[in-house]
């Protein structure tokens, strides 16, 4: 699982395209960055990240009461270059008209 997409949304007038992706924690700025560029050839120009930390829970029995944790993790938004419009996702399609008929 090195990058998963979460969200992302079409460039507008005043912002560029942006997107969502969650990462492994040990990743940097720089590789997913490096990622994004040479394996799908997208224009990135600025990339920022959020660490997580994993939910604490506790799971309570008859006879005993068991902790764990969700894994930690790591958000990245990037943001692309002005030559990416459209990210592909979340984009209203037109419904094909009746005169086509």
């Amino acid at each position: 699982m090195p990058i998963t997409l979460v969200g992302a949304k079409n460039a507008t007038e005043v912002a560029p395209a942006t997107a969502t992706f969650r990462v492994q924690p040990k990743m940097t700025k720089h590789e997913i960055k490096e990622y994004l560029t040479k394996i799908y050839d997208l224009p990135v120009t600025k990339v920022n990240t959020i660490n997580y930390a994993g939910k604490r829970k506790r799971a309570i029995g008859r006879t005993k009461i068991a902790y764990y944790k969700y894994r930690d993790f790591k958000k990245a938004i990037v943001t692309f270059g002005p030559s990416l419009t459209d990210v592909g996702r979340g984009a209203e399609s037109e419904l094909p008209s009746e005169e086509d008929e």
